[in-house]
C-alpha cells in the first residue's frame, strides 16, 4: 500500500517520530521503514506534514503488525509523551491517569516509569511535581538528534516537545562561533552546538541541571568546548563581556529581563534567540520592542531574522521565538 511518509535522516528518527506524534500526524497503523540512511515515517495527512516543514514522499508501507498499543487495551487513544524510558501523562483525573498507566504497562510501550504531571512548572529552577504511577526512578537518558541527555524530571526542566525547535536553532551554528546559552538546563542546546564546533558558555541557576550538563558534555564528547557556570547569568559572566557571536535566551516568561546581560555579552555582530510567551494578537511585538529598547541605546542596529511560533502555550497565548541580529554601529 502506498502511504505518505516523512523522510528524514536516521539520526533524527526518534525526534521526528515524536514531533509528528505531537502534531497528531503519525500513522500508527503503518510500519516505519529505514533505507540508505533515511527513515520513512508514515503520516495521516501529507499536506499538514508539508505545511509543518517536512519532506513528504509516497512509499509502499506495510500494515503494522507489532506490539499492542495502549489504545487497544483502553478502547480509546490516550495522550502521552516519551522521554527516554519514562512515559509522561498530563491527566487531571487521577483514576484516568492510573488507568492509562496500567494500560501502558500492559501494552508493549518500552518504558521503565510512568508519571503524571502533578503541578505546573514553578520556582526558580522551573521544575514540577510528579505522581509516579509505575516504576521507581524519575531519572532517564533521552536521545535527540544523535545526542544523549541524562536527566531527572523531578530535578530539572526538560521538554521533548521542543526538539524540533532546538534543532532549528542548532543548525544555524557554525564552527568556531562563541555561543552563550543563558538558561542551559542539561544541555539540549549547548551539546549539539558544541558538536558543530562552537565554543559554548552554558549557564544555569539549578545546581542539579549543571551537574547533569557536565555529565552530558562528557557523555557526548564535547567537554573541551563547553564551559558550565552555575548561578545567575547576570552575576557569573563578567569575564565574557563582548565575547558572544550568538546568545540563546530560552526562558520564555522572563527572558526579556536578561536583555541587558545579553547585549553586554554580545560581540560586534551577534544573533539573539529570544523566547517569549505573548498574546496571539501581537506574538512578536513585545520581544522585538524589548530588544530594540536595550540594543539600540547600546549602539547596535537591530535586524529581525526570523519570527517563529514554536507552539501554542495557553488559550490566546503563543510560545514564540524571535531571531535577531544586532550589529554594532
Amino acid at each position: 500500500m502506498t502511504t505518505p511518509c516523512v523522510r528524514a535522516p536516521v539520526r533524527e528518527g526518534e525526534a521526528t517520530r515524536a514531533a509528528l506524534a505531537e502534531r497528531d500526524l503519525l500513522d500508527g497503523d503503518r510500519e516505519i521503514d529505514v533505507e540508505d540512511g533515511d527513515i520513512f515515517v508514515p503520516v495521516v495527512d501529507a499536506a499538514a506534514a508539508r505545511e509543518a516543514g517536512y519532506e513528504v514522499v509516497e512509499r509502499e508501507t506495510a500494515q503494522r503488525d507489532g506490539p499492542t498499543p495502549p489504545a487497544e487495551v483502553l478502547g480509546f487513544e490516550p495522550s502521552y509523551e516519551r522521554l527516554g524510558d519514562i512515559v509522561i501523562l498530563d491527566e487531571d483525573d487521577p483514576e484516568r491517569a492510573r488507568q492509562i498507566a496500567d494500560a501502558i504497562i500492559e501494552s508493549d510501550v518500552p518504558c521503565e516509569t510512568v508519571v503524571n504531571r502533578a503541578s505546573k512548572v514553578a520556582g526558580e529552577y522551573r521544575v514540577r511535581e510528579w505522581d509516579v504511577l509505575h516504576g521507581d526512578s524519575t531519572e532517564t537518558v533521552h536521545r535527540e538528534y544523535g545526542h544523549e541527555f541524562a536527566l531527572d524530571v523531578a530535578e530539572v526542566y526538560f521538554s521533548p516537545r521542543l526538539a524540533t525547535e532546538r534543532h532549528r536553532v542548532t543548525e544555524q551554528v557554525e564552527s568556531g562561533e562563541h555561543v552563550v546559552d543563558m538558561f542551559a538546563g542539561v544541555g539540549p542546546f549547548a551539546v549539539p552546538m558544541a558538536a558543530r564546533g562552537a565554543e559554548v558558555l552554558a549557564c544555569d541557576v539549578n545546581p542539579a541541571a549543571i551537574e547533569y550538563l557536565r555529565e552530558n558534555v562528557e557523555r557526548n564528547g564535547v567537554a573541551d568546548r563547553v564551559t558550565a557556570l552555575e548561578g545567575d547569568v547576570r552575576e557569573t559572566t563578567a569575564d565574557y563581556e563582548g565575547w558572544a557571536d550568538r546568545v540563546v535566551m530560552n526562558l520564555p516568561h522572563s527572558a526579556d529581563e536578561f536583555l541587558d546581560t545579553a547585549v553586554r555579552l554580545a560581540g560586534d555582530d551577534c544573533v539573539l534567540h529570544l523566547y517569549d510567551i505573548a498574546h496571539e494578537d501581537d506574538p512578536f511585538g513585545p520581544g522585538e520592542r524589548a530588544i530594540r529598547a536595550v540594543a539600540e541605546p547600546a549602539g547596535y542596529e537591530v535586524e529581525v531574522l526570523t519570527r517563529r511560533e514554536v507552539r501554542s502555550y495557553a488559550p490566546h497565548e503563543e510560545n514564540v521565538c524571535v531571531d535577531v541580529r544586532i550589529l554594532r554601529n
